[in-house]
């Protein structure tokens, strides 16, 4: 598939899949968490000496984070979780709370915060990081970047460090392309079913970096 779609487009796409042929969500969820994973691990050499730091927010972009770090620690390297909300908002129901209790079950590292002094602790300890995933927003983000989001984004940014970015990176506009007030520079984008319009309209083409489009099981004749 060459074509690429809005946020009104692919939520649909994700609507029919999992109502009309019973995909759950927490599948398509499991698919794309793994793909980026997948995608990661390509680009490191030595597990045993790389720490990933996963980013996320409370959306369903920060559960497929959640599993993108479940396949890191799986497959032995060192990754730790920085939850931008509360865990306790989160533990409730729906397929974003099942995959952080995965991740709590299996005793990897989750550090939640929400305030600009956290952001700003989390900036100094990713530092000590070697490869950030950007999992903190996804298609749907149509308003401008909030703090603390804005400050950790930007903070990112400076550190010039290679980023994962989810689906698409934080603070673009699926549609338009445009900059949210700030936004991930990705090294790449694994994104799932189908590109996306922002991708190849205004600032997009500078801050996706490399495209990956990556298939979750979204029923082929749907893309067509």
């Amino acid at each position: 598939m060459n074509k690429s779609l809005t946020r009104e487009e692919m939520r649909e796409l994700d609507r029919r899949t999992i109502e009309k042929y019973k995909i759950p969500g927490i599948i398509l969820m499991e698919n794309a968490g793994r793909n980026v994973a997948e995608e990661v691990i390509k680009m490191i050499n030595n597990p045993e000496e790389v720490k990933v730091a996963v980013l996320c927010g409370k959306g369903n972009n920060g559960g497929d984070g959640f599993v993108v770090a479940r396949h890191l620690h799986n497959h032995g390297i060192s990754v730790c979780v920085f939850l931008i909300t509360r865990i306790s908002d989160i533990l409730k129901d729906g397929d974003v709370s099942t995959n952080l209790h995965i991740l709590l079950n299996m005793k990897i590292p989750v550090i939640e915060t929400y305030d600009i002094k956290g952001v700003n602790n989390i900036i100094k300890e990713l530092n000590n990081y070697n490869l950030l995933v950007d999992a903190l927003f996804g298609t749907g983000l149509s308003g401008d970047v909030r703090e603390p989001f804005k400050t950790l984004i930007n903070g990112v940014n400076n550190l010039n460090k290679p980023v994962v970015s989810v689906d698409i990176p934080s603070g673009l506009d699926c549609n338009t392309g445009k900059i949210l007030g700030t936004a991930i520079k990705a090294t790449k984008t694994v994104t799932f079913a189908a590109p996306k319009k922002g991708f190849y309209s205004e600032d997009g083409p500078h801050y996706t970096g490399e495209i990956l489009v990556t298939d979750i099981s979204i029923p082929k004749h749907l893309l067509i």
